[in-house]
């Protein structure tokens, strides 16, 4: 009876978890709550490798673009305003569908979860600028911090290009080390249906439902708006010439993040699974770890969605000013916020009080959040997948001159 379940794909595995856990999780909440640690010892196992794989795959990806100069300035500008316009998209579907349901016209005002302490309300930008530089690389790895880890990886990366023949053992190296780190992925990911099923039993044990019925306005909603982004993502992967199919190839790195509720957690998994597809691993190995940190459009939809959900619950109105006021402080919270813990909090945070509401106000969908977070987060892997594609559409033929024995062999490995 078991040994059948074994034999099916990865990614079926993984919706069993996730609905054997719910089901313990609402029928057997004690048992379920209990599971909390397999979760947990999941996560941390991912978080492992997190650090080694960004700056390995971002110091390759630059070391292999650093001779050619114009394609890296085009990725990085293609990528970035890519960013920028998935965030203002991403801002006016979650205010359009506000205008369209108004979740929150007589929404219950009773807090349903707790704000964190001490909650920033804004950036420290010169503190954020300056963190990017880390002093000692080695503290920043050990305390997961990406973004310094991006900036010493680009450095480092280009600093090989340009060392000549002298700096081709380090590279040996470093392809040694993602080779490795890919191999880890696999071993860790084989346990992500135990793992998804124990986040999810403690999650509905812990959770509940009482608070998702009480905001199901909202939830229903924000699903709304996801499934309205995934139409817009199948869209945009139709006119550069990619099929649905891409979509079923990220499923499994989906469906890590819907349940563990963490975009960092399925780097590793999403990067392989582009390399299988025959993405190119140049761009792969740059626009993902900086799609990763900057571009979350399920996040940031919900950001635009839940300042204006609060907004109508406490009775404030959304003149055109106070819109754009959203919009643009949503714009730039988004960004500023991404090397900052609890970022997505600090930057609704930041928005509520920009406009005048409470910080306090969060705690009326706090209790909610979790449910929402799934859902977002999910999505946040999906628009890095049609970053990657989009990018590599638009860089020019670097990819198509580009050998990819790596992706190759993960294919047969995957057959």
């Amino acid at each position: 009876m078991i040994r059948p379940l074994f034999r099916l794909p990865l990614v079926f595995q993984m919706l069993l978890g996730l609905v054997l856990g719910l089901g313990v999780g609402l029928l057997w909440p004690d048992f379920g709550a209990s599971l909390r640690p397999i979760g947990t010892a999941f996560v941390e196992a991912v978080k492992m490798i997190v650090i080694p794989v960004v700056f390995a795959a971002v110091t390759l990806g630059l070391y292999r673009m650093g001779s050619e100069l114009k394609v890296l300035g085009r990725v990085a500008a293609i990528s970035l305003g890519y960013f920028y316009l998935a965030t203002v998209i991403s801002i006016l579907i979650g205010l359009l569908l506000n205008a369209a349901f108004h979740p929150g016209a007589g929404a219950p005002l009773a807090a349903t979860g707790k704000v964190p302490q001490n909650l920033a309300v804004s950036v420290d930008w010169i503190k954020f600028f300056m963190d990017m530089i880390p002093s000692n690389i080695v503290a920043a790895m050990a305390e997961q911090k990406i973004l310094p880890t991006l900036v010493f990886a680009i450095l480092f990366g280009l600093a090989l290009a340009s060392s000549g023949k002298v700096g081709e053992p380090m590279v040996a190296v470093l392809e040694a080390v993602m080779a490795a780190m890919f191999k880890i992925t696999k071993w860790i990911t084989s346990l992500a249906p135990i793992a998804i099923f124990a986040v999810m039993a403690w999650l509905f044990a812990t959770q509940g439902l009482a608070t998702v019925v009480a905001l199901a306005k909202l939830v229903g909603v924000m699903y709304l708006g996801l499934a309205i982004m995934v139409a817009i993502f199948w869209l945009m992967l139709l006119a550069i010439g990619e099929k649905p199919p891409v979509t079923k190839a990220v499923m499994e790195p989906m469906i890590l993040a819907f349940s563990t509720r963490s975009s960092e957690v399925t780097l590793p998994l999403h990067m392989e699974k582009l390399r299988a597809m025959g993405a190119s691993e140049r761009i792969v190995s740059v626009v993902l770890p900086l799609g990763y940190a900057f571009n979350r459009d399920g996040a940031i939809m919900y950001f635009a969605l839940a300042v204006t959900f609060l907004a109508e619950a406490y009775g404030v109105t959304l003149t055109w000013s106070t819109l754009f006021t959203i919009v643009m402080v949503t714009t730039i919270a988004s960004k500023g916020s991404a090397n900052v813990p609890s970022g997505g909090l600090v930057a609704i945070a930041m928005v509520l009080s920009a406009i005048g509401l409470p910080i306090e106000a969060l705690a009326v969908i706090a209790g909610v959040d979790a449910f929402l977070d799934m859902g977002r987060t999910a999505i946040n892997v999906f628009g890095n997948t049609v970053a990657v594609k989009l990018v590599e559409k638009f860089a020019g033929d670097m990819a198509a001159d580009e050998t990819q024995p790596t992706a190759a062999g993960l294919q047969v490995q995957d057959a």
